[in-house]
């Protein structure tokens, strides 16, 4: 597929993308103001989105994917033809999505195009279809699909290694930078035709997973879902990639990233928290990621079928001449059916295996039962399909010759590509399917199945069958497969269990016919309600939902190539400027300061965690100041703070997240909540002590006041699921006690009941308060969770603050707080109090100097 559409890439990858030409011809934007086009290119694509409304009413979904719905057939007279392909979920999900919602499609096109074709070919499909082609040459496409895709992605995801070149083949750097590029082809098809403000946008399985990055960075407030059609591994498979986190921070930029079954989206969570270190919420039935400010929702659906176009086919006279042939060549046998792709993962020979264990085991089969596997042609190409191929073929002659006889061939292969109404016919005449994948991330076979097994008047008849009785089927089913967990009439198998395969093929024979109808009654109900319209409806609803909050947040992008992320915060939120700050200071009399200590005044993660001089020497300056009160506010002991800050002696210390609370260095240590006595540290001790013994890497440290549990350095998700039990655990043991139990990243902490930074922002301003000083400037700094007690009592502290009052609540990093400020890092919360202690000194000269 050459192309004469495609731009020069982006840097992305550590070796540089290769250059495959450049774009001479665009599709027109969608108008944004009316008359005016948007023709942004990337040098402006750090935008927040379009600046100006749209003109667009009418909501739209754009649908991405590696192919665009179509089947094209070139005429005789040289021309192309293009028809919907009705079998392409594409297609069949635009049910769900309502009238009023315009589709429109981006993909490849199966046929390949000369160049000299393509304008006229893909302006035909823009107006006739509304699918935009994206032309791939065919060095870069081969390189994406059946390189990266093929090679790396699918085998990966189907948890197979490459442990050696002929398993799945060693990562080979120029594929991916193929995959990166074809994302970056797609992205900018997508550019052509979205209305950033307006439409949605849903991004179709692994061949486009790191799209969703190119479009956040050109539009920050994109409105974008991802589906994820195959399995998700687990992080020790999946950790293996070596461009694990650029595929997994790509995703990171959906608002919407769908799984088929829990476990898939169990293991992307696991590795999101195993590589990233970012851990999930779960928050009335919605699952959540935060990732820089943003939710990143998480859907559990699998996909179902669209059971009109099965019904309409089956109402067709030659699917119902195909059931009345096949059932005279059947007749007086049972057929079991088989519908797979020839590929590795389908277990196709496992199956035969089973049923030449079925006839082994049980000789009054022979005769009687037939298996018919339909091997669709593989997807892929190499050396394991030839393998699968070679097995299959081998294994289909010795179950014949070994248990054929004139007559019964006990073994069917179809091999040849069947029509709809042919598949449809063996579905119908089948008193079982089996399916025994090793490995596949949904598989709608059995769903198929179940839908053709209800039949209809004129099929009834064909059959011989009463349309009052009920209708009856059954499933053998892997355990490994998608759609498993979702058919609880099925029996389920492992597939690598030959013997256990064989008994489940035995046992769906010999099931009483009244438990067939009902579990046929069971499936029935359940596929009939979850059709592809209700799993594309549910998508939508969830994706709206997930994007409601779009346009109230304020968007930063951040981050290069495929680092780049978008933070999105309240729009009050902004970075404290200096000279404001400054100029407050010096306009002010009455100054409340409290700093918290570690991530504020030192940098967190350092090696040294003691004040240097020059923080030192800006606080003493900020004390001596008699309009100031200032006051070190910390979760670590008094003792360590005491030694610390010896030589500021005007500063107040609040320790252990304000328990302990000293004004100056004179003053004696004061208590902020009255607790009798740690009695409870003697009932929660042991019980922490046998969570450390438990999880290597955790430690207890004990505070005069607290017990905290940290698993900083314990195995990630062991660590969290410890300290979700210990929690629990020690809720119930310290239920009759005056203590909280909190957690927060890494630790679980016990403390007295009311002990918090805020109280500590409570007394400073009532003592000043009660001494008939009313604050008119206060500045709070701290960085994480346990701040934000601080940030939300001096927000909302009118009453004890002068009517003009400065506050400054400033947080360490743009992330989502109570503060309504923020300052990058450590080094930046210095050079602003240098700033303040700069203005102190010049006050301080300005009034030494005698008047003139």
């Amino acid at each position: 597929m050459v192309s004469r559409s495609y731009s020069n890439l982006l840097d992305l990858t550590s070796c540089g993308s290769p250059s495959f030409g450049r774009e001479k011809k665009r599709l027109p934007r969608v108008a944004t103001v009316a008359g005016v086009l948007s023709e942004l290119d990337d040098e402006t694509s750090n935008s927040v989105g379009s600046e100006t409304p749209s003109s667009v009413s009418q909501e739209r979904m754009i649908i991405v994917g590696n192919q665009l719905p179509l089947k094209a057939h070139r005429k005789d007279n040289g021309t192309w033809e293009f028809t919907w392909d009705e079998d392409s979920l594409l297609l069949q999900l635009k049910d769900g999505l309502g009238d009023d919602v315009e589709t429109i499609y981006i993909g490849c096109l199966k046929e390949e195009i000369e160049p000299s074709e393509q304008d006229d070919v893909a302006q035909h499909l823009l107006d006739t279809f509304k699918c935009v082609p994206t032309f791939l040459p065919p060095e870069l496409f081969s390189k994406f699909y059946h390189g990266f895709c093929k090679q790396h992605l699918w085998p990966l995801f189907h948890y197979m290694l490459p442990l050696s070149p002929d398993l799945g083949g060693r990562f080979d750097r120029s594929l991916w930078q193929a995959y990166v590029s074809v994302n970056k082809i797609f992205a900018d098809k997508v550019m052509e035709v979205i209305s950033p403000d307006d439409d949605f946008v849903w991004v179709h399985d692994y061949h486009l997973m790191v799209l969703p990055t190119f479009l956040r960075k050109r539009f920050n407030r994109v409105r974008l879902g991802f589906f994820l059609h195959s399995p998700f591994p687990s992080s020790e498979i999946y950790r293996t990639l070596p461009v694990r986190d650029e595929l997994l921070r790509a995703l990171l930029n959906s608002d919407l990233i769908g799984f088929h079954t829990f476990d898939y989206a169990r293991h992307f969570l696991s590795c999101c928290s195993r590589m990233l270190g970012i851990s999930y919420q779960s928050k009335r039935g919605y699952i959540g990621l935060e990732y820089y400010g943003r939710t990143v929702s998480i859907k559990i659906l699998p996909v179902g079928i669209h059971i009109g176009q099965l019904q309409s086919v089956m109402s067709h006279p030659e699917t119902e001449s195909k059931v009345a042939e096949l059932k005279n060549q059947f007749r007086d046998q049972t057929v079991m059916l088989g519908v797979d792709d020839m590929d590795i993962f389908k277990g196709i020979s496992l199956k035969l295996l089973a049923m030449e264990q079925l006839l082994l085991q049980h000789p009054d089969k022979r005769g009687k039962v037939v298996l018919v596997q339909i091997a669709n042609p593989a997807r892929g190409r190499g050396k394991d399909v030839q393998e699968v191929q070679s097995e299959t073929y081998a294994t289909v002659k010795r179950i014949n010759n070994t248990f054929g006889r004139p007559g019964y061939t006990p073994v069917v292969l179809i091999d040849t590509p069947l029509q709809s109404y042919e598949r449809i016919a063996y579905y119908v005449i089948s008193e079982c399917c089996l399916v025994t994948a090793v490995r596949d991330g949904m598989n709608l076979i059995p769903y198929e199945y179940i839908i053709c097994r209800q039949g209809s008047e004129k099929i009834d008849e064909i059959l011989g069958t009463d349309p009052l009785t009920q209708k009856r089927s059954m499933l053998v089913v892997s355990e490994f497969i998608g759609c498993s967990p979702s058919l609880s009439g099925a029996i389920r198998v492992n597939p690598w269990n030959i013997d256990a395969v064989a008994e489940a093929m035995d046992s769906a024979l010999m099931v009483p016919e009244a438990e067939k109808q009902m579990r046929h009654e069971k499936h029935y109900r359940y596929v009939s309600t979850h059709d592809v319209a209700y799993w594309a409806r549910s998508f939508l609803q969830d994706l709206e939902r997930a994007c409601r909050d779009h346009l109230r947040r304020r968007c930063w992008g951040i981050g290069f190539g495929l680092g780049f992320r978008v933070i999105a915060l309240d729009p009050n939120f902004r970075k404290l400027s200096v000279e404001h700050i400054v100029s407050a200071y010096k306009r002010t009399k009455n100054r409340a300061i409290l700093l918290d200590y570690d991530g504020t005044m030192v940098q967190p993660g350092s090696m040294s965690t003691t004040p240097n001089a020059e923080a030192v020497g800006i606080l003493n300056i900020l004390c001596r100041d008699t309009k100031n009160c200032v006051y070190i506010v910390s979760g670590r002991e008094r003792k360590t703070l005491t030694e610390w800050f010896s030589s500021c002696e005007r500063m107040g210390i609040a320790a252990e997240h304000g328990y302990f609370v000293r004004t100056n260095q004179n003053a004696e240590w004061e208590t902020c909540v009255p607790v009798p006595d740690f009695e409870w540290k003697q009932i929660a001790e042991p019980v922490m002590q046998l969570y450390t013994e438990t999880t290597d890497g955790s430690n207890i440290e004990t505070k005069e006041s607290a017990l905290v549990w940290n698993y900083e350095y314990a195995d990630r998700d062991f660590g969290s699921c410890q300290a979700k039990e210990l929690f629990d655990h020690l809720e119930s043991v310290l239920a009759n006690e005056p203590v909280s139990v909190k957690s927060s990243p890494n630790i679980v902490e016990v403390k007295p009941q009311g002990v918090s930074k805020g109280i500590v922002a409570e007394r400073l301003l009532l003592t000043m308060q009660q001494k008939g000083v009313i604050p008119d400037f206060v500045l709070c700094i701290g960085d994480d969770r346990s701040d934000e007690d601080m940030f939300g009592v001096i927000m909302n502290a009118k009453s004890s603050l002068s009517p003009v009052a400065e506050v400054f609540p400033c947080t360490v990093g743009q992330k989502p707080s109570k503060a309504k400020y923020y300052l990058e890092d450590t080094s930046e919360i210095l050079r602003m109090l240098q700033g303040l202690a700069s203005a102190t000194e010049q006050s301080n000269r300005s009034s030494s100097q005698p008047s003139r």
